[in-house]
């Protein structure tokens, strides 16, 4: 499938257009600190990494309309102390101007943390991200205690990047976010890039916690396959949990075309047990529902 056979294929399928929960826009000097990262990527993860949407955001934005993004999260993160407050700021000004975009926020460990979300909530945040990796903190902090509460109570999803992938971290694994969970069980939790490599551990806890989904974030492409192949049985543990995995890209910070993370998912729909039906709650519904809740 090629990009601009998109708006074509969702047509086939009944839909109006896509819901992706995965998305980044940063500000102009973190985006190019992101990508310089990316310019190197030999170095850090041991193969290339070229940004396929390397654009202008006006650019950027205007290709997520022609694929037929309806409705995205901008997710924003941390790497540091005293970033997550304006980066929360900057990310609701952009869902402010732009319309297809949904209002996120981010957290750091630090004083204030609380604080933070709880102002974000309030103007309206339907979506947070929490990168462990990348922010190199333990989810268990005690100064994210009350942000996880909170985020449980106001049913708000919060997209966590706590797998070993690409990179192991110091706090990464599913056993140390799994004590988040049993701390906070109600908690809204989208489990980014389906939390590769660890797909047993992610299905497990999905098992356990109700509200727990996965996000398909370079999920069953060939640049991921490579390094974190999806199980055997994966259509198996799909139909299992049908109505709990919501369509994420990474876009624009990906290796190869949108269209090739579509085309993933709609392999995995060949098995009659999920088809269109399937294709239409990850596509759509879903993350619809929890952008909404």
């Amino acid at each position: 499938m090629l990009d601009e056979q998109v708006p074509g294929w969702l047509r086939s399928l009944g839909l109006d257009g896509l819901v992706d929960l995965h998305v980044h826009f940063l500000p102009k000097s973190v985006m190019d600190k992101v990508w310089g990262y990316f310019d190197h990527a030999s170095e850090h993860y041991g193969t290339a990494w070229p940004i396929h949407y390397r654009t202008p955001e006006a650019d950027r934005l205007a290709t997520l309309r022609e694929l037929g993004v309806k409705r995205f999260a901008p997710l924003v993160y941390p790497h540091k102390p005293g970033m997550a407050a304006w980066l929360t700021e900057w990310a609701l000004d952009f869902a402010a101007r732009v319309p297809d975009a949904v209002p996120t926020g981010t957290f750091y460990p630090e004083a204030g943390a609380e604080s933070v979300v709880d102002s974000a909530l309030r103007a309206g945040a339907r979506c947070f991200k929490a990168h462990v990796q990348v922010g190199a903190y333990d989810p268990r902090d005690p100064l994210l205690d009350g942000v996880w509460g909170a985020l449980a109570d106001a049913g708000v999803p919060a997209v966590v990047h706590c797998g070993h992938g690409p990179l192991k971290g110091d706090y990464t694994g599913l056993s140390v976010f799994g004590e988040v969970l049993a701390r906070h069980p109600r908690l809204t939790a989208v489990l980014a890039h389906a939390a590769m490599p660890e797909y047993d551990a992610a299905f497990e806890l999905m098992r356990r916690y109700p509200r727990v989904h996965l996000d398909t974030t370079m999920v069953g492409v060939p640049f991921a396959e490579a390094t974190a192949p999806l199980p055997a049985d994966w259509a198996d543990r799909l139909v299992e949990f049908a109505d709990r995995i919501v369509l994420g890209t990474d876009f624009p910070n990906i290796p190869y075309s949108y269209a090739t993370q579509l085309q993933a998912i709609d392999g995995w729909a060949a098995d009659d047990r999920l088809g269109a039906e399937f294709l239409r709650g990850v596509l759509h519904d879903t993350p619809l529902r929890l952008l909404s809740a």
